[in-house]
């Protein structure tokens, strides 16, 4: 009897999804994409609506190889690349690549958000067609890269330095880090005092707190622009009698933190973990995958 074919990117997802599906699915890894735009020429035609030109890269040969043969021996195939504009369009460059023809044998698409046995079943239960939308998605932004780097890179080897890369976000960045750097360049600081008094009662001297000068007595709002201003100030302030004129107590509830997605996560791994967006995203990506945990194999770790 004929297996059913499942194709995924990495080795890792294959691992955690054979445990899952059994021996009845024949998995394959695609390694990520199988095809691309040249690299050694601009491979879109500005001309005829901006088309790209694909190549399947040497490397990838023997891998869509491969999934030919296993394709031949299929009863159906399922495209289980990641829920994102890139699997979606892993997806689409597979049929393509490999030649994977839905009259013969039904080609179809499954989605999940974790690899769990609950999410991936029902995915499998609810196959799909490859969504375009999210494949031209992808193709634009391969295009604006190709575009903005094959064209502008050369140029920054020419006029600053090689080795340099232009893109179609960092390059965006730059330029707004530039813009800010000269507003603080521009800038013209004036200097100012702030005054603060630590507090505590007679009787309790332990129990301290630190209280900010911010208005005068007739409550107009304080301006302190000189030292010997502050200095003034400050030593009358030593002099003064405090005393607390009212006490505001209040309930507040603090919602937990949302989810996180792909910004969040890479700031707070870099603010306790100061890992790269880079490393954070490689692992992210393997807790996703699946990770070996002792006899229960290979699991999907996050969503």
């Amino acid at each position: 009897m004929a297996q059913k074919l499942v194709i995924v990117e990495s080795p890792a997802k294959a691992r955690t999804l054979n445990k899952i599906l059994g021996r009845s699915y024949t998995i394959k890894a695609s390694l990520g994409h199988v095809r691309d735009l040249p690299r050694t020429s601009l491979g879109v035609n500005i001309d005829k609506d901006f088309t790209p030109k694909y190549v399947i890269p040497q490397r990838k040969r023997k891998v869509i190889r491969e999934i030919k043969e296993a394709a031949s021996k299929a009863s159906s195939i399922y495209l289980a690349t990641d829920p994102d504009r890139e699997g979606e369009a892993i997806s689409w460059h597979l049929v393509a690549a490999a030649k994977l023809d839905a009259d013969k044998v039904p080609v179809r698409r499954v989605v999940f958000h974790e690899i769990t046995k609950e999410a991936v079943e029902k995915a499998f239960q609810t196959p799909h067609s490859i969504d375009m939308n999210l494949v031209n998605a992808q193709q634009a932004r391969r295009i604006l890269d190709r575009l903005v780097g094959y064209k502008l890179s050369p140029l920054l080897w020419q006029k600053v330095q090689r080795g340099l890369s232009a893109g179609r976000v960092q390059s965006v960045a730059v330029r707004m880090i530039a813009d800010r750097e000269q507003e603080i360049q521009d800038f013209n600081p004036k200097e100012y005092w702030t005054i603060e008094v630590e507090l505590a009662p007679l009787e309790e001297q332990e129990a301290k707190f630190r209280a900010k000068l911010v208005a005068s007595a007739d409550g107009t709002k304080l301006n302190i622009s000189d030292e010997n201003k502050a200095n003034k100030i400050a030593a009358d302030l030593e002099k003064a009698t405090y005393f607390v004129k009212s006490i505001q107590s209040k309930q507040i509830a603090r919602q937990p933190a949302p989810p996180f997605i792909t910004s969040t996560l890479q700031q707070e791994a870099w603010r306790k973990l100061h890992f790269t967006a880079k490393h954070t995203m490689a692992v992210a990506q393997q807790l996703y995958e699946g990770l070996p945990l002792g006899e229960e194999g290979s699991v999907g770790l996050i969503t």
